[in-house]
């Protein structure tokens, strides 16, 4: 078993950060996206993975290295443009060669990782009594508003019948998760469609070729979350759910009149003065929390100075200033940026923003 990480893509919809950051690399409690994924591949026990990478692959490459950091063995497949998902696919033959694999959105979080999906796919989940093996499994998780994504209709014996992409009358609640296991008849599939109406090769096209030629597609509904962080409030969803899962350490300096509240990390080297960190909430090594409360829900990353302000329910980057400032809830603020309350007169809200930036005032 192989598998095949997507991360490239422009990521849009988290603009401005993703003008100068990959969308796998902004961090959710202080770790890249895209870490939780490799290390789901590890713990799979798959050691070769395939990285189709775009304009950011530079990026990547720095980030993730070789993968022996997590036991992995990271071979890059460049996509000149975002094809489509088949397209990876197409792309990666020479490096899947005739093995299985397993493909994974690089931004996605999955909370029960991929482990349990692999072992069925590759024990008793491919053949049942009486039946062919499936060539593929697809993963799918229950959502109010199936309209925004790819459905699959199940039929009475729980088979997948169709996929059907954002359908206005949607067969079903059940839509398709950013993770797929394919056996190598997927590439039969991917040389076989046609681009879509946007013009690339959709893997939902891919698989429903599969179906209509014959073949088995096994499907399993996620226990647990599944968060795509492709826009900001879904990020913040998903730094909010593994902020969930951490236990309390406090490795950095802690002053005698701060307070440290329930799920805390305090990463070695940050300091935390006067001010209260209430949780589920992490600080990062060398930074400076002063004067200050820290609500739930946040992530501060490395080299970040808080003073004399209040953030709840947001994630900071590394090397950021956030000073005198109120209240600051529900916000994504990028690397080096600093946020202060002037003393200059005339008074007067002043801004220096990028391309593609949101400011909400009250």
């Amino acid at each position: 078993m192989k598998a095949l990480i997507l991360a490239g893509g422009a990521g849009t919809r988290l603009r401005p950060i993703t003008h100068t950051s990959a969308k796998q690399l902004v961090p959710v409690a202080n770790k890249p996206i895209l870490f939780y994924g490799l290390e789901q591949m590890a713990e799979a026990g798959i050691v070769e993975v395939g990285m189709i990478v775009g304009d950011t692959a530079e990026e990547i490459r720095a980030a993730v290295g070789d993968g022996s950091q997590w036991g992995l063995k990271v071979t890059y497949l460049p996509q000149d443009a975002p094809l489509g998902l088949a397209h990876c696919v197409l792309i990666a033959r020479d490096f899947l060669a005739d093995d299985d694999f397993v493909m994974y959105l690089g931004d996605n979080l999955l909370r029960q990782g991929v482990k349990g999906f692999v072992e069925r796919f590759e024990g008793e989940g491919r053949t049942r009594s009486g039946s062919k093996p499936a060539v593929a499994q697809i993963l799918l998780a229950r959502v109010p508003d199936p309209q925004r994504f790819g459905v699959a209709e199940i039929g009475p014996d729980g088979e997948v019948l169709r996929l059907v992409e954002k359908p206005e009358e949607p067969p079903s609640d059940l839509a398709l998760v950013g993770v797929y296991l394919f056996d190598p008849t997927i590439h039969e599939a991917v040389r076989a469609i046609a681009p879509s109406a946007r013009g690339e090769l959709e893997i939902t096209d891919a698989i429903q070729w599969l179906l209509d030629s014959g073949h088995r597609v096994h499907h399993q509904v996620v226990d647990g979350w599944w968060i795509d962080t492709g826009k900001l409030d879904a990020l913040l969803e998903g730094n909010r759910l593994i902020l969930e899962t951490l236990d309390q350490r406090v490795d950095g300096t802690v002053d005698a009149d701060s307070r440290i509240e329930g799920r805390v990390v305090v990463c070695g080297g940050a300091t935390v003065v006067a001010s209260t960190i209430r949780g589920p909430a992490i600080i990062g090594a060398g930074t400076r929390i002063e004067h200050s409360f820290v609500g739930p829900f946040t992530s501060i990353a490395e080299r970040c100075q808080v003073i004399r302000s209040e953030i709840e329910h947001s994630v900071i980057l590394d090397d950021s200033r956030i000073v005198d400032i109120p209240r600051v809830e529900d916000s994504l603020i990028g690397k080096q940026v600093v946020v202060t309350r002037s003393a200059r007169r005339p008074r007067a809200n002043r801004f220096m923003l990028g391309d593609h930036s949101q400011v909400d005032l009250t």
